[in-house]
């Protein structure tokens, strides 16, 4: 077994240089800040942008903020990502085309971000000789759930072009391990949740419809997701790129609890102390084929390889996202739904 690690904030990030693709993202933002914390020298890799948005990194305390080498570029310009690897020990690969539902109108797009994008950075990781790569994949590649808990040897099922573009993904950072010996590990996140997600995720899209609508608009209300809140997905990938001995491994970051989305939204609004009542919208379902029913995790891999314990309950990380979303009318936005 691995040594454990005995916080996210371990000493031996201490002065070491970590590039972040996808840095200005939801989970991207959130790591640069732990990783800056923990003493690292964070290099951040946004995607160019002509108006210069910085994304999610804009939230960051200015004095962490301050601290962080911010670098704009694109991973599937693999000349400019090579160089953004120069003299970096670890490399965190978050960058992704995430929404699932607009996999369905683009899927090329998909193919070429998160395929190509990781080929890329494998590619470019291989090159500049990184000793710890760890690749951000996804619950939603084990598709309708077939046993639950979820663990990794779960067949892989996609389910969606966004699903099926993470199995490649998957599957080309094994065949680089494989191959050339590549110290890449890959983690599967259970859906993150937490402050400055995008209104399109399910616990933001609920509390903003819940401060600003009449009645809560979902899509299908049966399906279980395994939330895991964002500092504790964080908390899991420093893990994974600091832990020995464990090149090639696989494992889920997941609480190891389900709640269909009916009872979230129910709890949603007992957090508030709303009532307000919750309807199916037909445009918020996904493609009979492609929805996924179940996910729940079995997190025993990640608790004995990476010694990581999800620390954040539903309510409070509940009740942390309604205090951001508050102060953040802008965010909150339920006039449209953000495909």
């Amino acid at each position: 077994m691995s040594s454990p690690l005995p916080s996210a904030a371990n000493p031996e990030f201490a002065g070491a240089q970590v590039l972040v693709t996808g840095a200005g993202g939801f989970i991207g933002s959130h790591l640069c800040e732990s990783l800056v914390r923990a003493g690292a020298n964070v290099r951040a890799l946004i995607r160019y942008s002509s108006h210069g948005s910085i994304g999610n990194l804009a939230f960051l305390p200015p004095d962490i903020l301050s601290q962080i080498e911010i670098v704009a570029g694109n991973i599937e310009d693999s000349e400019s990502l090579q160089r953004m690897f120069e003299n970096c020990t670890a490399v965190f690969h978050l960058a992704a085309l995430i929404g699932i539902p607009y996999s369905y109108h683009a899927p090329r797009s998909y193919l070429r971000s998160n395929i190509e994008g990781t080929f890329n950075v494998l590619e470019a990781a291989r090159r500049a000789q990184i000793q710890r790569l760890v690749i951000t994949s996804t619950s939603e590649v084990y598709g309708s759930a077939q046993r639950v808990p979820i663990d990794e040897t779960h067949p892989l099922q996609g389910q969606s072009p966004y699903s099926a573009s993470k199995i490649a993904a998957e599957k080309l950072t094994e065949s680089y391990v494989c191959s050339f010996g590549l110290p890449a590990v890959t983690v599967r996140p259970f859906n993150t949740y937490g402050p400055r997600q995008s209104a399109r995720a399910i616990i933001p899209s609920i509390i903003s419809q819940a401060l600003h609508s009449p009645e809560i608009r979902l899509g299908n209300l049966t399906t279980t997701r395994d939330l895991t809140f964002v500092t504790d997905t964080c908390d899991g990938l420093l893990r994974a790129g600091l832990v020995p001995d464990i090149d090639g491994l696989i494992c889920n970051l997941g609480v190891g609890k389900r709640i269909a989305i009916g009872d979230l939204a129910k709890l949603i609004l007992e957090r508030m102390n709303l009532e307000k009542p919750i309807v199916l919208s037909s445009d918020r379902l996904r493609p009979e084929g492609s929805e996924v029913l179940d996910l729940e995790s079995d997190n025993r891999l990640a608790r004995e390889r990476l010694a990581w314990t999800p620390q954040i309950s539903l309510s409070d990380g509940i009740d942390r996202v309604i205090s951001f979303l508050r102060t953040q009318p802008a965010l909150a936005d339920a006039s449209r739904y953000a495909v």
